[in-house]
């Protein structure tokens, strides 16, 4: 990688980051995960907090989407049954890198 496209992306690695801030806020997980909490939804501090042990591990990324996507066998989340996979996925991705 050269140096001025490592430095472009730290450039772009705040706008990356704030992207995916405002896409939770877009798409309303706010309104559960964030402080307060609804109900038992854990808030974007824990969730962050439990998949920054498994930073840059595709697999369990890509798990993580799918855990998402698919739902709790007995509990339907609606929100959750709307987002594409594409929105499922920088969202756990943003989990993954801190929730900042």
């Amino acid at each position: 990688m050269s140096v001025g496209l490592a430095g472009l992306l730290l450039a772009l690695a705040p706008l990356v980051s704030q992207a995916s801030s405002s896409l939770a806020v877009e798409m309303g997980c706010y309104n559960c995960h964030g402080t307060p909490v609804r109900g038992d939804a854990p808030s974007f501090e824990r969730l962050s907090v439990k998949y920054a042990k498994r930073q840059g591990d595709a697999a369990a990324e890509q798990h993580a989407v799918d855990e998402l996507l698919r739902g709790e066998p007995l509990q339907r989340i609606p929100a959750h049954e709307y987002l594409s996979p594409e929105t499922a996925r920088q969202l756990v991705h943003w989990l993954f890198e801190g929730a900042k």
